[in-house]
């Protein structure tokens, strides 16, 4: 049931999506050309894949209000989770919502938020990027570049432009990405939001970390660790290897791996001067952050169950 509610949702939201960006692209390009461009970036936003028809991708629509909004509406939809359709469909009510549903919707509003204020402010004067924009121009490319580092691929404005303050905070959406068993790929949105209040209770003197009255359980605190932990070495091993191949500034080879584990698609310019080896790493890296890095371990690892308690013994952290 599950299954067959989301594939006509999906169908239905690209068509109706690519019906209205048509409405903005059929007199631009005419009937044919115009209804497959819609067409093919409603699916490629709905999936997160980011891939653009044209080699300046959306930079052209960097004030356009349909484009913005179409685009940015489907892959933040895609991006937050079938789970998270489907129960806000059922229940319709924010206080009938599971934890997990709460959590995301929460957390992308917040997040988005907090996003478009800090690259509107660090690039407001950035003659290659906001500098040359009117004011709606800016907060409309402030807001697009807010969301689509988590995953969806798109760019209106040129990341190889950016001032190095907005590619660092870049990485951390990149890294954090959008929902568990969505189109999207990160450490995921929820597992950020775990530890980081995992540590606020632990700051706090708190033995339980609650969120909205609800306490989290240890494995699950556990899991988001080794989940982040796992993502953290992976994208280690990844910069190290193409700091090893290829002859670039070092922020373009770590901005190359964080979108690349986050199946981002987002490049400072880096990606069609990639040696053969280093095509072959971040294709690697791309795998192993769509099917999940514990995915990938526990592929190779062998799990063992044991009925042996070893007596508790101290270490100093920290």
């Amino acid at each position: 049931g599950l299954v067959k509610v989301l594939f006509l949702f999906s169908i239905s939201i690209e068509l109706i999506a690519a019906l209205i960006l048509s409405i903005r692209l059929v007199p631009q390009y005419g009937w044919s050309s115009g209804l497959f461009a819609s067409l093919f970036h409603a699916i490629s936003a709905f999936n997160n894949a980011g891939f653009s028809l044209w080699p300046d991708n959306l930079m052209s629509y960097v004030g356009d209000p349909t484009v913005n909004l179409v685009i940015t509406f489907l892959f933040i939809t895609g991006g937050i989770g079938f789970t998270v359709l489907f129960d806000v469909m059922k229940n319709r009510r924010f206080k009938a919502f599971s934890l997990h549903t709460k959590l995301m919707l929460t957390g992308t509003l917040m997040l988005n938020a907090i996003a478009m204020l800090a690259i509107f402010i660090l690039e407001y004067s950035n003659p290659g990027t906001l500098g040359h924009l009117h004011m709606v121009d800016k907060l409309w490319a402030s807001y697009f570049q807010a969301v689509t580092p988590r995953t969806a691929g798109f760019n209106s404005l040129d990341f190889g432009s950016m001032r190095e303050g907005t590619i660092v905070f870049t990485l951390l959406l990149m890294f954090i990405g959008a929902g568990s068993a969505s189109t999207a790929s990160g450490i995921k949105l929820t597992t950020f939001i775990v530890i980081l209040t995992s540590v606020i209770a632990y700051l706090r003197g708190k033995k339980e970390t609650v969120i909205f009255r609800r306490s989290i359980k240890y494995p699950i605190i556990i899991k988001a660790l080794a989940v982040s932990v796992t993502s953290l070495f992976i994208v280690f091993l990844g910069i190290f290897a193409l700091t090893i191949t290829e002859q670039a500034p070092f922020l373009q080879i770590v901005f190359e791996t964080f979108s690349a584990f986050g199946t981002v698609g987002l490049t400072m310019g880096l990606t069609p001067e990639l040696t053969t080896a280093g095509k072959c790493i971040i294709i690697v890296i791309m795998f192993i952050g769509r099917i999940g890095p514990l995915t990938f371990v526990f592929s190779f690892a062998k799990t063992e169950q044991s009925n042996i308690r070893y007596p508790d013994g101290e270490v100093f952290t920290g």
